[in-house]
């Protein structure tokens, strides 16, 4: 119940903030350094962005259980994105860290954080679900146990 709470006044606040609704555009270099865009990226019906970093220990604990969604929601028109934003010191890691995770969907390099100030999140772990009209439809901040099944209510809502 708090949590849907906070998650209300959270799109409260971001629709003034100008979050809400916003679609998100961006072109960012994966893992192999190869850049890659929204517009390629999002899924058919909903694309869930996930801002996280190495340092960060509540998105250690989200990211596996993220994965697992993505594959559940993959053949359904769902798209999950990781973005990064882990400086310029960590970027030899990144690669072997999402390995060693089993992490098997898109994650991005956002070093300078500037898609995440144009996005205005302002912490990690921040997850955002998109609409397949590229409108923000939910804002989770944070993890904590059974938050998976929080977000899996907000994207069967979503579908």
């Amino acid at each position: 119940m708090i949590q849907h709470r906070i998650a209300t006044i959270t799109l409260i606040l971001l629709s003034w903030s100008g979050l809400s609704g916003q679609a998100p555009y961006f072109q960012l270099r994966d893992l192999d350094n190869t850049i890659q865009s929204y517009e390629d990226l999002k899924g058919e019906e909903l694309t869930v962005i996930d801002f996280w970093a190495t340092w960060c220990q509540p998105c250690l604990r989200s990211m596996p259980e993220l994965n697992e969604l993505y594959h559940e929601y993959e053949e359904r028109g769902v798209n999950f994105i990781g973005i990064s934003i882990d400086g310029t010191r960590n970027q030899s890691k990144l690669k072997p860290f999402i390995h060693s995770l089993g992490i098997e969907y898109t994650i991005l390099r956002d070093v300078n954080s500037e898609v995440m100030t144009d996005l205005n999140v302002y912490s990690v772990p921040t997850l955002l679900i998109v609409d397949k009209k590229g409108e923000v439809v939910f804002i989770h901040e944070g993890f904590r146990p059974g938050d998976k099944s929080y977000i899996q209510e907000k994207i069967e809502e979503h579908l």
